[in-house]
């Protein structure tokens, strides 16, 4: 029987190549604001991080968010994805 093929993705923070649904998607939506997409189904464009905050902390100081959506994003948009992370976690 044929296998489903897994959709891979990678994260913007230790640059592994990982199933998509292991990963946590953050979406620059149409209007702009740029927050966490948990359930990944939020309108925007799209990058992947891993659910740990040590690759968004990686991600964070190499800029890599501001490459993928091509904008300056400020520090309590950082702070604030952070924060849901470790809720999400517990």
């Amino acid at each position: 029987m044929h296998q489903k093929k897994v959709p891979l993705r990678m994260c913007t923070g230790c640059g592994e190549m990982k199933p998509k649904k292991e990963l946590v998607r953050v979406v620059r939506s149409p209007e702009g604001e740029i927050t966490l997409d948990l359930t990944g189904r939020k309108p925007g464009r799209g990058a992947y991080v891993c659910r740990s905050t040590e690759c968004l902390k990686r991600a964070r100081k190499a800029r890599r968010f501001e490459k993928a959506f091509s904008c300056q994003i400020p520090e309590d948009v950082y702070d604030r994805m952070e924060k849901e992370m470790e809720q999400d976690a517990k």
